[in-house]
């Protein structure tokens, strides 16, 4: 038992619980339990910048610098597909030294 400063006594049961879980959906933890089976498939997540068709002499010449335009503005949004399929769009982050994506919509499809 551990007794806080108001005298409150709290078994290790109590102190082992998660908040965020006490009012969680069963039928949720049940789902969630479900696919923990899947939970380390590794997928492809890709995130599209932006596209551009170039003819493969163009391509032959591109080198260091070459600037390629994309069919993107500057602040729209990305495209994010896991395994070739789109799933959200979001925008590009900066992480420490390192580039990333925070998506800002998700894509619901139909199936």
């Amino acid at each position: 038992m551990e007794d806080d400063k108001d005298g409150i006594s709290l078994d290790e049961h109590q102190l082992a619980r998660r908040p965020d879980r006490d009012d969680e959906d069963p039928n949720q933890a049940h789902a969630a339990a479900e696919l923990e089976a899947v939970f380390d498939v590794p997928v492809r997540v890709s995130a599209i910048l932006g596209r551009a068709r170039l003819p493969v002499s163009e391509i032959l010449k591109l080198g260091t610098g070459t600037v390629v335009e994309l069919d993107r503005k500057v602040g729209e949004a990305i495209d994010i597909f896991v395994n070739n399929r789109l799933v959200a769009r979001g925008e590009v982050v900066l992480v420490e030294d390192r580039l990333g994506v925070t998506m800002t919509e998700i894509i619901k499809t139909d199936r």
